[in-house]
Order: structure tokens, then sequence, then C-alpha cells
């Protein structure tokens, strides 16, 4: 009696239904697309990306921060945030960069900060093409 009537019980050995293998693919591309897709949205190139070259410690009160910035749209002002930080991480001193449209995509620059105390580094913040009223050309 080890055998059961599979009208009453069920068939012992199900299959798995052919559609099951074909939704499980479907979503595992779906879920990979979503990834990659965020993941070039958060790391992928930006419409305006600094990179600090360098900085030089002047004097107790001054630092030359050197930067180069790559824009999508060279033809728009840009307004970068360089700003200098002490050996202790503080900010000791900031200053906005208007940087003019030009023929170039990429463009160098250099900037002086004056500091409330001896810089350690210099550093770019963060730019934007939102440049403020008071900074405007024409």
């Amino acid at each position: 009696m080890s055998e059961r009537p599979a009208d009453r019980y069920g068939s012992p050995h199900r299959k798995t239904p052919r559609w099951l293998p074909l939704v499980l693919g479907a979503v595992v591309v779906l879920a990979g697309l979503g990834i990659a897709y965020v993941g070039y949205k958060q790391y992928g190139p930006k419409d305006i990306e600094p990179d600090r070259i360098g900085y030089t410690v002047v004097d107790d009160h001054t630092v030359d921060v050197d930067f180069k910035l790559t824009r999508k749209d060279p033809g728009k002002a840009v307004v970068c945030f360089v700003r200098a930080m002490s050996a202790d991480s503080d900010e000791v001193g900031r200053r906005e960069v208007l940087i003019p449209p030009s023929g170039s995509g990429t463009v160098r620059l250099t900037t002086t900060i004056k500091t409330t105390a001896r810089a350690g580094a210099g550093n770019v913040y963060g730019c934007s093409d939102q440049v403020p009223a008071y900074l405007r050309v024409g």
C-alpha cells in the first residue's frame, strides 16, 4: 500500500512549470540592468567634473590651489567652490571661482585662497553651472 491514489492526493512528482525559469531569468536580467543603470548614474561621467592637480601653501595665511575642470558644455559658465583645510581638516578658507565659457571642454586654473590659519591642504569642494548673480559677467 505504498502507492497513493493520484486523483486524491496529487502526483508525488510535481514538475516545475515551464514558465518559471523564463520568469526568473527575466527578473535576473531586469535586476542586472537596474543595477547597471544606477551604477552608471552614480559613478559614470558627470556634466561637470573638477579635479585637483595640487596645492601650494604660500604662507600662514595663503594657499594656491591648482585644478582642472572638465565640462560637457564649455559654452556655459561654471562656479567652483575651492577651499583650504587645516591639518585637522577644519576649513580655514574658501573661495568661489567663476570659470567663464570657453572653447575648450577642459580648462586648468590656479586660484589663491586667503586663510584664517595655516592650510594643510587645498581642494575643490564642488562645481555647479548654477552661477550666482553676483558672479555673473555682463
